[in-house]
């Protein structure tokens, strides 16, 4: 005689869907984010140069969680001459920081904040803005010409344009490789700087693809070099590369073969660590200004980090900036050197 159950099946999914249940409540939870590291040295007693007075510059800093807003300084005589500061969210809430900074002829500033790029006079007002459509990022706004500014926009794909700050007009629009173009949690990671060069081609630091391309005006590459986390390229006079190396902490000088010709890495300047490198300046006397961010650290630790360093041909450090109170200047991604000619000149 056969036995029936009625119940049995109902019981029995419900024993199983009890322990799934359980199964999930029970899961290991995510362990917590590994610590910040802390500087690797402390500040030197002595520093060389003569801090804010050894040059007039523009200059500010990525990601400065510290404040509400963040700010550029036009810095003179060893004073600040002029600031102008832009909330650290935008309406949507979304991140904006400066990554790109150029003082015109005029006085008037060109800039990018991430969730745009514009241009902005010394009496601060706004003359041109452009707004970064939804999921993509402006990192770049390198001007060109007396109207036009040449913008690397993240996205899913990237484009480099050419606009005119005048109509507003944009004047190019080329799509650019990147690692996952398709992938819209790359998108920060794609680009920082890119430059339009004397000649007219297109030098491109790829972030994320560990490289710098040069591209002709047909935008077929005609120059390419490894360079893990290409932050910034500069196009010498003497047709050389200048490259910063982001949170590798490196500036490397290349020839058209390739070949590294001059470097310094993060723990070549004595008691002058380098962190995470930005942009980088090289002067016309040969010299060379390192932006050292050092956001990555923790917090606390932020202060110990010397935020401009300049050094000679021979890695010889001339000039060691670190203001962080009376005034605070906060990180340091971006400068642009007023007093001394700059290799290549910016206009």
């Amino acid at each position: 005689m056969q036995i029936k159950f009625p119940y049995m099946k109902t019981w029995m999914i419900c024993m199983l869907c009890s322990a799934a249940s359980y199964a999930q409540d029970t899961t290991a939870p995510k362990p917590p984010p590994k610590p910040r590291p802390a500087a690797r040295a402390a500040v030197p007693d002595h520093l060389p140069g003569k801090g804010m007075a050894q040059h007039d510059f523009l200059f500010s800093g990525q990601w400065d969680t510290r404040k509400d807003s963040q700010t550029v300084y036009l810095i003179k005589k060893g004073k600040i001459a002029w600031q102008y500061a832009i909330p650290i969210k935008d309406e949507a809430g979304q991140l904006n920081e400066y990554s790109d900074i150029h003082l015109l002829p005029n006085g008037n500033v060109v800039y990018a904040y991430k969730t745009g790029a514009a241009e902005v006079t010394p009496a601060k007002k706004i003359v041109w803005d452009y707004k970064c459509p939804a999921g993509t990022e402006c990192h770049s706004a390198q001007p060109v010409g007396a109207d036009k500014v040449l913008l690397c926009v993240n996205g899913t794909p990237a484009k480099v344009l050419l606009v005119n700050r005048r109509t507003g007009k944009t004047e190019m629009e080329q799509v650019v490789p990147t690692a996952r173009p398709d992938d819209p949690k790359s998108v920060h990671g794609q680009f920082r700087n890119i430059r339009m060069t004397k000649a007219g081609t297109y030098l491109l630091a790829h972030l994320n693809m560990g490289k710098v391309v040069e591209y002709d005006r047909n935008w077929q590459p005609v120059f390419s070099v490894n360079a893990p986390s290409a932050w910034a390229a500069l196009r010498l006079s003497n047709g050389n590369t200048l490259i910063s190396g982001n949170q590798h902490g490196y500036v490397k000088e290349v020839n058209a073969k390739g070949e590294t010709v001059w470097e310094v890495n993060k723990d070549d300047l004595p008691g002058f660590p380098l962190y995470t490198v930005h942009q980088v300046s090289r002067l016309k006397n040969g010299n060379t200004v390192i932006c050292n961010w050092g956001g990555f650290l923790r917090k606390e630790d932020w202060d110990k980090v010397v935020q401009l360093i300049e050094i000679t041909p021979d890695k010889k450090v001339v000039w060691a900036l670190h203001q962080w109170k009376d005034p605070d200047l906060g990180p340091s991604s971006c400068v642009q050197i007023l007093d001394v000619p700059e290799d290549p000149p910016r206009f």
